[in-house]
């Protein structure tokens, strides 16, 4: 049993008597006396209250010497914020004063409105023990129980990414990077896991509280896939390479040529290209997998859906666009841009993204002139120049994102402009059909026509608004974006990081550009 304190009335005024707890119960807490007090507003002595409870010892102490009127026996209810339980706290009555009855106790819970999950054992075993400054659970909501977003398991490796490692004379090794997903005929790609619809709760008050809402899913397959009759599994229709485009499955061969020139024109295809030379200027590989070049690109597009790995680099006004990783050895008057990270020994006078991270690494790990922008990191030995060249370095915000959040834009412009246009001709045949208008079957199918048109625009309206507002989210989420320089960053740099910059001014070494206070400040790494 808890510890607890009883009053008393004396001839020389009111006292308190506290008992000691027993059975390795809890002690007295003496916010417990002064909250009873303070509520029934008699005067104490805070010392002498306090010396009381501490001494524990069952002697009446004289804290005023007013005689209160008798206290009765009392409860004090705790509703949680949730409304799933309610807590009773019972304070003993002043000695000879009347005790709280069982009907009184059920009666103050039906005043509070609490009229589910009420435990009457609970209660009732208080009217036989009656064990004071103790919380005892009165009433007990039925929880909620929560379902289960519908998800695709992938039986492949989904990070499958190029990761280049340094060679012990401080080169990069771009070779043995393993980012083939092979898989054979017949071998299972995807599962689908279907949505779980959770189960309704009860509070103390008999509402009822709604499970969230969940979502259903299903797989994308695409060429060289199987899906099975009930839709819930994927296969490999023959052997290959497995990516995944837009959450799109599809197994691909490999197309492998010597150059990309006169010889071959622009190459187009839906698997990955294995360049074993070079891409000749102006001329362009796009592919929906990997792009593998052996040689230099220089003046060219490469265009993948998946990674892009270039054993020498690129440069001249060389165009890289990559929906997974880019490693190449130096990236020089070029632009890249990747869905995933970028690895390079150097990086000059180049407009650089990436969706998640940029590692410039190797014997010279510079980047200098032009802009470099990641969402999440950017790594470098040197940042900018000597001479001062203009250098700008952005993290915290990814690129594609940005360019995405434009073009939801125009579209819900796009859909609302073309809601309002057919607007009038639909309310117009909605009234002249209630007014009982009878229509040729021309008319009857035009119409058709126009509510569905307004069904899908409206569709659309609502899905690029929620890719919108999820967009919104990742872009106002910046706090652990950070540029780090293993060496020195010159002058004629600018570190921004979210919306907010650092122009550097005098020059700064082995430090950790991030966001503190509001501002962007250096630390050392």
């Amino acid at each position: 049993m808890n510890g607890y304190f009883q009053l008393v009335i004396t001839p020389k005024g009111t006292g308190i008597k506290v008992f000691a707890p027993t059975g390795g119960g809890s002690s007295l807490h003496v916010n417990d006396v002064r909250d009873y007090l303070d509520n029934r507003k008699i005067q104490y002595d805070v010392v002498v209250i306090n010396n009381a409870v501490t001494k524990a010892d069952e002697s009446v102490v004289i804290f005023t010497d007013v005689q209160i009127m008798p206290e009765r026996e009392a409860v004090k209810f705790d509703i949680s914020k949730d409304h799933m339980l309610v807590t009773a706290f019972f304070y003993p009555p002043t000695v000879g004063a009347e005790l709280l009855t069982e009907k009184e106790v059920l009666s103050s819970l039906a005043y509070r409105r609490v009229n589910y999950g009420i435990q009457t054992e609970a209660i009732h075993k208080f009217f036989e023990q009656r064990q004071y400054c103790t919380e005892i659970v009165v009433a007990r909501g039925k929880p909620v129980e929560e379902g289960q977003n519908a998800f695709v398991e992938y039986h492949f490796n989904l990070n499958n990414r190029p990761k280049p490692t340094l060679n012990a004379d401080g080169s990069v090794d771009y070779f043995n990077l393993n980012i083939i997903n092979n898989v054979q005929e017949g071998q299972l790609l995807a599962t689908l896991h279907p949505e779980i619809i959770g189960k309704s709760g009860i509070n103390v008050h008999g509402e009822t509280i709604k499970p969230h809402s969940v979502k259903n899913a299903f797989i994308k397959y695409g060429r060289n896939t199987i899906l099975s009759e009930d839709k819930l599994t994927l296969k490999a229709g023959r052997s290959g390479h497995v990516t995944v485009q837009d959450g799109k499955i599809s197994v691909s061969d490999v197309l492998s040529v010597k150059n990309v020139d006169v010889s071959t024109g622009n190459i187009e295809y839906e698997g990955s290209v294995e360049v074993n030379g070079m891409v000749a200027a102006n001329f362009s590989v796009k592919a929906g997998g990997n792009i593998i070049v052996k040689d230099i690109v220089e003046g060219a597009t490469l265009d993948a859906g998946a990674d892009v790995l270039l054993e020498c680099g690129v440069k001249a006004g060389g165009n890289i666009r990559a929906g997974g990783s880019v490693i190449t050895k130096f990236i020089e008057n070029a632009s890249v841009t990747a869905g995933g990270g970028i690895s390079s020994e150097s990086i000059l006078h180049s407009n650089v993204s990436s969706g998640t991270e940029i590692n410039v690494a190797g014997k010279r790990g510079f980047i200098s002139g032009g802009k470099v922008s990641a969402a999440d990191k950017i790594t470098a030995k040197i940042l900018g120049s000597e001479m001062g060249a203009n250098t700008f370095i952005e993290v915290g915000a990814d690129p594609m994102v940005k360019q995405r959040l434009k073009e939801l834009q125009k579209s819900i412009a796009a859909a609302n402009k073309n809601i309002e246009s057919i607007r009038p001709t639909i309310e117009g045949f909605t009234k002249m059909l209630k007014a009982g208008v009878k229509f040729t079957p021309d008319q009857v199918m035009n119409a058709k026509k126009l509510m569905a048109l307004n069904k899908t625009l409206n569709d659309q309206i609502d899905n690029d608004s929620e890719e919108y507002s999820d967009l919104m989210d990742r872009l106002s989420d910046f706090k652990d974006a950070e540029v780090i320089v293993e060496g020195t960053a010159y002058p004629g740099t600018t570190v921004t990081i979210g919306e907010l910059s650092m122009i550097i001014k005098k020059p700064v070494q082995h430090s950790k550009f991030e966001v503190r206070e509001g501002d962007v400040r250096l630390a050392p790494i």
